[in-house]
């Protein structure tokens, strides 16, 4: 595994890069700040490497114009409305960096924190690990509790798979729900929505004009069914009012499928016809958010000056469902509190072929 000086912050602080490999022709690079994934380069039909995800080429970008490329997402994934939520009777009031809406953990999440990293001992069936730890305070963005978190990223030996495993505790009850924020794109140019994506879920949710679940509709006869294999610009631009709302696919679905035996159950399947790249992602988590890109508008560029554009990546986060706090738990709304003496733990594998 290499390790580079990527930067430093504003505050002087240096960021590093490390850059793993599985010696097939799967490479990922990643920083230590917000654990951000800034390449993962895959071979195609051909054999020829690409990189499938958008990022920078330095990091100013990433510390001041990252729209979540290639983060973790904490404390908690998704929206929770109107910045606020009640735990035990208690009132926390949150960050609101989405309109009157807490996003992806705040104004200050964990994407944006400078995270410690090492070297991981690869597990049976892994080529090589790498281990990021951080601590969240009591307080940090409104929410209680101090939360210790612990990610580790494990690419395949024997397939061109990129693991990652999520750990949280905490010393007082809290809410928390882990993602990753990568966007992308397996022709590693071009638009996104090109491609054929399958979501295994019969029910999706529904969102108001804040993009805040409202209820869990039926996908069949809507644009939002993926059961089978569908081109995602075949009905992007349908009149539907979700996807008026939404300006695109930015929803959640529930997963279908019960957990195997490791706890994996599928999530998502996207297909590049013209490069031939498969993604299989599975995942312990009991949803997935599909982010159609709507809000890149060729204001950021990418390595080589390339300008990123409505559809030109997309977003598959496997998660609990947005705004949970503000539901009763049951099979629907799992429940994101956690408490002392508890660990929150999750695991989604990205397989590409």
């Amino acid at each position: 595994m290499q390790r580079r000086d990527y930067g430093r912050l504003p505050d002087g602080r240096t960021v590093h890069e490390y850059t793993l490999s599985n010696g097939r022709g799967l490479t990922l690079t990643a920083l230590t700040l917000g654990g951000i994934v800034t390449g993962l380069w895959v071979p195609d039909a051909q054999g020829r490497s690409g990189n499938v995800v958008l990022g920078f080429d330095n990091l100013d970008d990433y510390v001041h114009r990252n729209p979540s490329f290639g983060i973790i997402v904490g404390r908690y994934g998704n929206r929770i409305a109107g910045g606020r939520f009640e735990l035990d009777g208690q009132a926390h009031t949150l960050t609101r960096n989405d309109g009157p809406n807490c996003l992806h953990g705040g104004a200050e999440g964990f994407g944006h924190r400078l995270w410690a990293a090492e070297p991981a001992e690869p597990r049976p069936g892994e080529a090589e690990a790498l281990r990021l730890t951080l601590t969240s305070p009591h307080g940090d963005q409104g929410f209680p509790g101090e939360l210790t978190v612990d990610v580790r990223y494990a690419l395949g030996a024997a397939d061109d798979s990129w693991r990652i495993d999520y750990t949280a505790t905490a010393d007082r009850a809290t809410v928390v729900n882990l993602t990753h924020h990568d966007y992308f794109n397996l022709a590693g140019h071009g638009s996104a929505l090109r491609h054929r994506l399958t979501i295994p879920a019969s029910r999706y949710s529904e969102v108001d004009e804040h993009l805040i679940p409202l209820r869990h509709a039926p996908v069949a006869g809507t644009p939002f069914d993926f059961r089978g294999a569908t081109v995602i610009a075949a009905r992007i631009r349908q009149a539907h009012p979700q996807l008026l709302r939404a300006r695109g696919y930015d929803h959640n679905w529930l997963l279908d499928a019960p957990p195997d035996a490791q706890g994996l159950r599928p999530a998502a399947t996207l297909e590049d016809p013209h490069s031939g790249r498969r993604l299989d992602i599975l995942t312990t988590e009991p949803a997935l958010q599909f982010y159609s890109g709507n809000f890149l508008d060729g204001r950021l560029a990418g390595p080589g000056g390339r300008v990123y554009r409505q559809g030109d990546g997309l977003c598959l986060e496997t998660q609990h469902p947005p705004d949970a706090p503000h539901h009763d738990a049951s099979a629907d709304w799992p429940s994101t509190v956690l408490r002392p003496g508890q660990a929150r733990r999750s695991t989604t594998v990205h397989r590409f072929d």
